[in-house]
């Protein structure tokens, strides 16, 4: 898209997203109010939402080469570190409904401190608007819709981490937590098939950054028709200017709920997606860059059937078995390394909304080249992981 059309299209949402900004649903908690609410009008007693989620893994190399992190070690004499405790993810999120119509969300993730945290830790940071269920405004750090990812938090997949499509595109801005503005709606009312919308603009630079690293913008789009329990469609179609180049994404995914039994189900998942990677191409020496930025190229697929099994015994409230598998070649035009993934999972889920849930599973990872000394290198890697969300 022309430099431009951005810039209009971009001034077109933070005008609206000035005088409206978002709407996020969630079931508040507990209400905090002053003690005398008599002066204050009704609408305006404000909500605070409080919740999170803990997530804990033992992991297991099953390769005596390569380490918890999937990283081959090329050093023979090296100690290889290959088993594990650690803490995926600890998660806090306050949300604050200010009044009918407007929210604010903070998330933060406490476990990037294990890690170098610049860049991480803060992840959600928003201010939302409801107009009506047709228009709604978003602005601040969040993710912009651009597939099934998009839609529900980590702690409800069904399977042990998000796909690598997801992550790819999220480093190339187009998912995961970035910083922009967003209108999106639905539109349900006289109508059999339900029809989702949404619209983004943002920096495309990753989240907890001062400001963008260029003038260029990302805008993406996507439709949902149909209903994720029952059986829906999503088409997600983006553009944008990287340094003054063009770039853009596109995707399709399909998701359906299908019974087999009473309290038996089968729970569908599928996305395909490409776009450019403009993150490898800058990443790269000017020597070793082959062609212009269009040609370098990723794309992706992955199936995710989850079988799940509902009882209710004591706090047992489902048994899930899945197995996703995962293609993805970041550089496909270049002959690039393709990987291909399989993770076969058991889960035991406590409560509702996986409140509790205990998961085991493997993640396979066999490529089409291997490079002695990085994580691009065959392994197989056993995960038993804890999860308690609030």
């Amino acid at each position: 898209m022309h430099k431009r059309s951005f810039q209009l299209f971009a001034t077109f949402l933070c005008f609206f997203a000035g005088i409206s900004l978002t709407y996020a649903v969630d079931r508040p908690v507990s209400d905090t109010t002053a003690k005398d609410t008599s002066s204050i009008k009704p609408g305006f007693l404000k909500k605070i939402t409080l919740s999170g989620v803990f997530q804990a893994r033992y992991t297991v190399s099953l390769n005596k080469d390569v380490d918890v992190n999937g990283t081959h070690q090329a050093d023979a004499e090296k100690e290889v570190v290959r088993n594990s405790f650690s803490i995926k993810r600890a998660r806090l999120q306050v949300k604050a409904q200010v009044s009918d119509r407007f929210q604010a969300g903070v998330l933060v993730n406490f476990a990037d401190f294990a890690s170098d945290p610049k860049g991480k830790v803060l992840e959600n940071a928003f201010i939302t608007y409801r107009w009506n269920d047709a228009i709604n405004f978003t602005v601040g750090q969040f993710r912009p819709s651009f597939g099934l990812e998009d839609l529900y938090p980590v702690d409800i997949i069904q399977s042990m981490d998000f796909s690598n499509q997801y992550y790819a595109f999220g480093n190339n801005g187009w998912q995961s937590f970035q910083v922009g503005v967003s209108m999106f709606g639905s539109f349900r009312k006289n109508t059999q098939l339900p029809v989702k919308y949404a619209i983004s603009v943002v920096n495309g630079n990753n989240r907890n950054q001062v400001s963008d690293d260029d003038n260029g913008k990302l805008g993406s789009a996507r439709l949902e028709f149909g209903d994720m329990n029952k059986l829906s469609l999503g088409l997600n179609g983006g553009i944008g200017a990287v340094k003054r180049y063009s770039v853009y994404a596109l995707g399709v995914d399909f998701s359906g709920v299908i019974p087999l039994a009473e309290k038996f189900d089968l729970q569908l998942q599928s996305e395909f997606k490409q776009g450019t990677n403009h993150r490898l191409f800058y990443g790269l020496a000017d020597s070793l860059r082959k062609g212009p930025l269009s040609d370098y190229l990723m794309h992706g697929v992955y199936l995710l059937p989850n079988f799940r099994y509902k009882i209710n015994y004591h706090k047992l409230t489902s048994i899930e078995v899945s197995m996703r598998y995962e293609y993805f070649n970041e550089d496909f035009r270049h002959s690039g390394n393709a990987r291909r993934t399989y993770i076969p999972m058991v889960s035991l889920a406590f409560l509702k909304d996986y409140g509790g849930r205990i998961q085991l599973g493997m993640q396979i990872d066999n490529y089409d080249r291997d490079i002695p000394g990085t994580k691009t290198h065959n392994s197989n890697l056993m995960i038993v992981q804890v999860q308690c969300r609030i």
